[in-house]
């Protein structure tokens, strides 16, 4: 996940001088004077995500949901396409059930990089937005021993697929509400060594957010 981790911090960094660079194509007016979206390059959004696994990862075992807070970059290359930074800004905790009942809790924070696609007028009311890309989910605090040997699970990572709608508010500000779909495995872990057990959590996140565009 460092290598990863570069990448996000690679992204941010672009994010954050990119105001500069185009400081000549982020003009807040369009030919009439109004107040418009169109060419402002970056957006951060601000929220919160429901996100469930696949209620039966492995069998006899269930992990439930766990709700979290969100945060997200966004790099527009123009008015439609964009390459988007998302990532939960705590852990989603999951209590994990067994035939008897609790037998632990685990937690996880994902990360992932998208590419997007922002259909329709920059200014429209409603902006639905497809997205495609790379994620990673570290997972810790594994507590579901039951007294015996730790057991802890590997980090998560595969594609991600997103589906969205952004509600203009302004030219600056907009709520968003998407979908996220996380295909990836965790291999189980028992005292530090494999076992060749796969948990396949394949996690739904479905959010809420708050935006601003720059």
């Amino acid at each position: 996940m460092a290598s990863f981790k570069k990448l996000s911090i690679a992204l941010l960094s672009a994010i954050a001088f990119a105001p500069a660079a185009f400081a000549q194509d982020t003009g807040s007016t369009d030919a009439s004077g109004t107040d418009t979206a169109s060419g402002k390059r970056i957006a951060i959004v601000g929220g919160g995500a429901i996100l469930q696994p696949d209620s039966n990862p492995t069998p006899g075992l269930e992990v439930d949901g766990g709700t979290a807070p969100t945060l997200s970059a966004s790099w527009y290359v123009n008015d439609n396409v964009a390459v988007e930074l998302w990532g939960a800004a705590d852990k989603f905790n999951h209590r994990v059930r067994g035939p008897q009942g609790k037998i632990g809790t685990v937690e996880q924070q994902p990360i992932a990089v998208s590419g997007q696609y922002h259909f329709r007028d920059a200014d429209a009311v409603m902006r639905p937005f497809l997205g495609l890309g790379y994620y990673e989910s570290n997972f810790s605090n594994e507590d579901i021993s039951g007294g015996g040997p730790h057991v802890g699970l590997s980090t998560a990572k595969g594609p991600i697929a997103t589906a969205g709608m952004d509600f203009n508010i302004n030219s600056r500000w907009f709520a968003r509400t998407d979908v996220r779909y996380m295909k990836g495995d965790a291999d189980v872990n028992v005292a530090g060594e494999g076992t060749g057990t796969e948990l396949t959590l394949d996690p739904w996140t479905v959010g809420l957010g708050l935006g601003a565009r720059f």
